[in-house]
């Protein structure tokens, strides 16, 4: 556990910031993380990427040890009119060398908080079969509801399956 460590929300992105997204973004995918990317993945084509992320259906949370940016969170709100009881976690990252010191589990709390003030409900997420972010939705109260196969390529050419979690909350 880091204790130093913070986990802020972000509407807009510094420069400052955009950059230390970028390398954080690069880093897990060249350490093999299913987040939507193939290695090796340039940093301007994670700025490009970065850019688009905030607004008002998308909250960041950046774990932040000092001013050194460890992981990352997104909470994307459902704004469809039968669905703004729900949100769906996305884009959990953790630095390679920031893992196993409570982030990820930090980071899920700060997004699960937000969620209940935005008045959310359902949270939803999916995560590749056999990863280790598994292990922690689970130990989140995360419940798995099902698997699709071939779900996404990886970075070894395989069709990898993807699991499906939910987890109800109170809302305030």
């Amino acid at each position: 556990m880091i204790s130093n460590l913070q986990c802020v929300e972000f509407k807009e992105l510094s420069a400052p910031l955009l950059q230390s997204l970028s390398e954080l973004l690069a880093a897990v995918v060249e350490d093999g993380a299913s987040v939507g990317f193939m290695p090796p993945l340039s940093l301007a084509s994670a700025e490009s990427y970065w850019r688009k992320v905030p607004g008002e259906d998308v909250l960041l949370w950046v774990a932040m040890d000092q001013e050194v940016v460890c992981g990352t969170v997104q909470l994307h709100l459902s704004m469809k009119e039968n669905g703004l009881h729900r949100a769906e976690v996305a884009k959990l990252m953790v630095h390679p060398d920031h893992r196993q010191k409570g982030i990820g589990r930090a980071l899920m709390k700060a997004a699960e908080a937000g969620a209940v003030r935005e008045g959310r409900s359902l949270l939803v997420l999916d995560t590749r079969q056999g990863d280790p972010s598994n292990l922690l939705y689970r130990s989140e109260g995360y419940i798995e509801a099902g698997t699709i196969p071939r779900f996404a390529l990886s970075s070894h050419g395989s069709l990898d399956a993807t699991v499906f979690y939910y987890k109800e909350i109170s809302r305030n």
